[in-house]
């Protein structure tokens, strides 16, 4: 991931592996190029050889930046290492018990997800101290003799530690995973999240623990099918990090892929002074919105399937409904979209490839909006008798029009997606109205302008190469580390000395991983996270950036609304540390593929003539209704708006205010 000899002259690969397509953008030097290919389910690795093999860069050295789902689609199939959990006698249960919380809180017969963890899995042992340090049950060498044993008799494939208060007294863990067998993947609490709440935390051990052995697996694949490429893959919070801590910190990983999208909106916003992007990342299996501010806004809230994630990630809001999302009739009659998708195979019927079910991308072709001569992704011919054919099935079930049909489908998934923006935005303080949205992703330009106008937004900014925006945001992601560590301490009378001794500490750690992974001289950026004593809710205001109380109370204002009259506690310190952002520029206007010079939309109850044109045929201004159509990207130009190219490459659309 470094800058040292001949680096410079190596191609920049960014690489977004989708549940429908397998983005790259490549920089070598000043020229960049964009690609798509079909993703491979079965083998992801698979797709990320054959585009690499297209653009003749399969056998050529190489830095190669991957935003991966691997983890991700593990965690929500199920797909788990056989992991042993450890933890105190007494306390084998906390993560079958969790927080008793329902996830449907009106259901008369609430069906909780099974445990994690199977029963005979669960260890428990000595080793258990009070909050204050105190031995209460000390780990004898009987206690570790029996644990060795135990774990040669189960046979797990990894482990996962997690012993009580291990986030501040960490001796114990350590014992225990010296004792564990060689070869076998450990996890420490004490590593891995080292802050207060052992059911979080062990949920965070588990997880690392039990996607281990097939992140392992993935990047070691990666590395013998491209043996000349230098890895480094995205992780949840927007930064890179090398192969190897990929592979041992896999739970980092689990907003790898739709992480790239945050990353390149953040340039953008920092390339052209935008205060406030509401991003929307449309691809084909599902649809990911979160909002940057300067940079993309983080939670410790995260969820990924039945399971809080209580690293810090950036707060994107994911939904499924995309270009493949299916369109189905309920047995009242009623219309639906999502979640369930197409995926890469069969795909949409539109592509041509057996798909026989309706999904968003084939209601646009009904409608005319994806032009008849487009190729998708720039060669996949398109199919329209058999997008007419999967909504027209779908018509006569509801005995609509066909292109009524197509218009529910395209009006429902707009909803469906306006819902998700509001969940990032008005639903955290901030007003849509006041954002500029951010449209990015192979189908987010179809439904751009419905989006703002449900939003009440004026203007919509599209990058250039916004079919493979994610891939282009891998390329400007930094390197980096990001650490949390509880304090549980009230902030009146706070050491802050003590503090800043911590914090060297873990930016001492933090800059030598890096400096294994060739990044010389990180910045660190240090934050407090601050909350109400007695709350869960925790904000980070910056280490120096003014009288921490006051900062905290005006977010604190801001985001709920009101204060609270109580002690502020300092929950915990967070440390970003980061290398240097690689000078990368971005794709220039992509060039449509012989557009028609016009073609027949649906509109407003009736067949209209619209013009279809590529970015580079836009000199001024451009009144919608109009399609701009290019090998990775459309977008539909909605009448009331009007398009206009930016200096940098980039398009904007905007309507007068109302």
């Amino acid at each position: 991931m470094g800058h040292g000899t001949g680096m410079a002259i190596a191609p920049v690969v960014g690489v977004d592996a989708g549940g429908t397509f397998t983005d790259f953008f490549v920089a070598a030097g000043p020229d960049v190029r964009a690609h798509k290919v079909l993703s491979t389910p079965d083998d992801p690795a698979r797709a990320v050889v054959e585009g690499l093999a297209n653009l003749g860069l399969a056998e050529r050295p190489l830095i190669l930046l991957h935003g991966t789902t691997v983890a991700t689609n593990a965690v929500l199939e199920g797909h788990l290492a056989r992991t042993a959990y450890v933890t105190n006698r007494g306390f084998a249960d906390v993560l079958a018990l969790g927080r008793q919380q329902r996830r449907a809180v009106y259901a008369l017969e609430p069906c909780q997800p099974p445990p994690p963890v199977p029963p005979e899995l669960c260890l428990e042992t000595g080793g258990r101290r009070a909050a204050d340090g105190q031995v209460i049950e000390p780990l004898s060498a009987v206690d570790l003799d029996a644990f060795a044993s135990r774990l040669k008799t189960l046979e797990p494939e990894a482990v996962a530690i997690n012993l009580l208060h291990a986030w501040r007294y960490a001796g114990d863990e350590i014992r225990l995973a010296a004792a564990c067998p060689a070869g076998i993947p450990v996890s420490r609490s004490s590593a891995v999240l080292p802050v207060a709440g052992e059911y979080e935390r062990g949920v965070a051990t588990w997880l690392n623990a039990a996607l281990s052995p097939l992140m392992a697996g993935y990047v070691a694949a990666l590395e013998r099918r491209l043996p000349t490429a230098r890895l480094a893959v995205m992780q949840s919070d927007g930064t890179m990090c090398g192969a190897a801590q990929a592979a041992a910190r896999p739970v980092e990983l689990l907003l790898s892929g739709p992480a790239g999208g945050a990353a390149a909106a953040a340039w953008w916003g920092r390339r052209l002074g935008i205060v406030s992007l509401l991003c929307f990342d449309m691809g084909g299996t599902s649809t990911d919105v979160t909002l940057v501010r300067g940079e993309p806004e983080l939670t410790q809230d995260g969820c990924v399937g039945d399971w809080p994630v209580a690293l810090p990630m950036i707060a994107i809001h994911t939904i499924g409904a995309g270009g493949g999302s299916l369109a189905t009739v309920d047995a009242g009659g009623l219309l639906h979209v999502g979640p369930i998708s197409a995926g890469a195979v069969p795909g949409p019927a539109c592509y041509g490839r057996g798909g026989q079910q309706a999904t968003v991308t084939d209601a646009h072709v009904v409608l005319g909006r994806i032009p008849p001569a487009t190729r998708l992704s720039g060669r996949l011919e398109l199919d329209t008798a058999a997008a007419r054919g999967a909504v027209g099935r779908l018509a006569r079930q509801l005995n609509l029009r066909l292109e009524d049909t197509a218009q529910g489908i395209v009006t429902i998934a707009s909803e469906q997606m306006a819902r998700a923006l509001r969940v990032v935005s008005a639903e955290r303080g901030h007003d849509p109205a006041a954002c500029v949205l951010f449209s990015f992703g192979g189908a987010g330009g179809l439904h751009a302008c419905e989006l703002a106008e449900s939003l009440g937004i004026g203007r919509i900014l599209i990058a250039p190469g916004a079919g493979v925006l994610s891939a282009f945001g891998l390329t400007v992601a930094p390197p980096g580390r990001r650490r949390i560590h509880s304090i549980l301490e009230p902030l009146a009378g706070i050491d802050r000395g003590r503090l800043a001794v911590l914090a060297a500490k873990i930016e001492r750690a933090s800059a030598a991983e890096l400096a294994a992974e060739g990044i010389a001289a990180p910045e660190h950026r240090r934050l407090i996270g601050l909350r109400f004593r007695g709350q869960r809710q925790v904000l980070d205001v910056e280490w120096n950036g003014g009288d921490w109380r006051q900062v905290f109370l005006d977010r604190y204002r801001q985001r709920y609304g009101a204060l609270l009259d109580g002690e502020i506690e300092v929950a915990h310190l967070h440390i970003a540390s980061r290398g240097a952002v690689r000078p990368i520029q971005p794709a220039g206007p992509a060039h449509a593929v012989r557009p028609a010079r016009a073609t027949a939309v649906w509109i407003a109850g009736r067949r209209q003539e619209c013009p279809v044109v590529g970015r580079e045929g836009i000199a001024g201004e451009l009144p919608g209704p109009a399609i701009i159509a290019g090998a990775n990207e459309t977008i539909w130009v909605a009448p009331g708006w009007h398009a206009q190219p930016g200096t940098g490459g980039e398009l904007w659309l905007a309507r007068p205010p109302a």
